[in-house]
């Protein structure tokens, strides 16, 4: 149940960032941007558990969770979340969850209040 409202909250995100691209003619970079580095942060969680699962036979290289971290803080967030969520991957580290879940507060945060800062601004200019 979790896991689908995770997965729901992500893409719910990515879709309300479209909308307000669409419906108040915010730049198209953000969404764009937003789409793009989650597309890539999950193909990155699924080459880390395929290396993973690899790992078990043989010694393999695989992204550091720092990495898979940063991704997210640059906005990869809702892809590591469905990522994580689907391939069960880095779903156990309760250290990883917690850093992930400050990732995505800061994400949010920052989003949010740029446009609410946008906002503002078209607002003074009337």
């Amino acid at each position: 149940m979790i896991k689908k409202i995770l997965i729901i909250l992500s893409l719910l995100f990515i879709s309300i960032v479209w909308f307000v691209h669409f419906q108040w003619g915010v730049t198209i970079l953000a969404p764009t941007y937003i789409t793009a580095i989650s597309a890539i942060t999950f193909i990155m969680y699924a080459w880390d558990k395929h290396k993973a699962k690899q790992s078990v036979n043989k010694k393999v290289t695989r992204t550091s969770e720092r990495t898979l971290h940063l991704v997210a803080l640059c906005g990869g967030w809702p892809g590591a979340l469905i990522a994580q969520q689907l391939l069960r991957h880095k779903s156990q580290k309760k250290r990883f969850i917690t850093v992930l879940w400050v990732c995505i507060l800061l994400n949010v945060v920052l989003l949010v209040g740029g446009y609410i800062f946008l906002c503002a601004q078209c607002l003074l200019s009337l």
